[in-house]
């Protein structure tokens, strides 16, 4: 959607802030989450996102950490590396809950570690969403077994869910590292894949 300005435009789909407008950057340089697809994680998440922490790796706009916002969640990460994304992401941030948002500038391969690490010591847990660039985007060629590996890398207990929205035509596996896939839905060319922590042997 466009506004008088010629600027894309989305809004927030459910809850405290339904209806809100967020600005989106050009999409030469990011996709939004379309908003089928954040109705569908939200529907799987409901009220089990109330009062948790929420982490989008690759914020772009923030429609969804946003969204988690409007729905409850206590407080948001961002993470966006370009510049003019950034802006965009800081402002949306500002017309829905500055309060509650967090916002990290730079590699999220670099951050996320960071921010699990800060929610570790304070023995906190965070539902994370990793939207990454479309792998067919030059110079991304890789980013799915960066995704892949990041993933590997975490430690369970930091983390509620881990929710992929990536191309159909990629394959994700079935366990990553502590993590199985417990959900998958398709969306034409894009798809969302949940992974949840092992459970443990007894």
């Amino acid at each position: 959607m466009k506004n008088a300005r010629n600027t894309l435009t989305t809004r927030i789909i459910g809850g405290k802030y339904k209806g809100r407008r967020i600005e989106l950057p050009s999409k030469a340089v990011t996709r939004s989450s379309k908003a089928r697809l954040r109705e569908s994680v939200f529907n799987t998440l409901q009220f089990d996102l109330v009062d948790r922490n929420f982490i989008e790796m690759f914020g772009g706009s923030g429609s969804v950490g946003l969204e988690a916002l409007s729905r409850g969640a206590r407080r948001a990460w961002f993470v966006e590396f370009d510049r003019d994304s950034f802006k965009i992401l800081q402002a949306n941030c500002r017309r829905i809950d500055p309060s509650r948002c967090d916002l990290r500038f730079g590699d999220a391969f670099v951050i996320l570690p960071q921010i699990l690490e800060e929610l570790q010591r304070k023995g906190e847990k965070a539902y994370l969403y990793i939207d990454p660039p479309f792998a067919i985007r030059e110079g991304h060629e890789e980013i799915y077994d960066r995704v892949v590996d990041a993933i590997g890398r975490i430690d369970p207990s930091v983390v509620h869910m881990i929710i992929v929205e990536r191309m159909s035509r990629a394959d994700f596996p079935d366990t990553i590292g502590p993590f199985e896939k417990v959900k998958e839905k398709k969306f034409g060319k894009s798809s969302l894949t949940y992974y949840a922590p092992k459970e443990r042997e007894n």
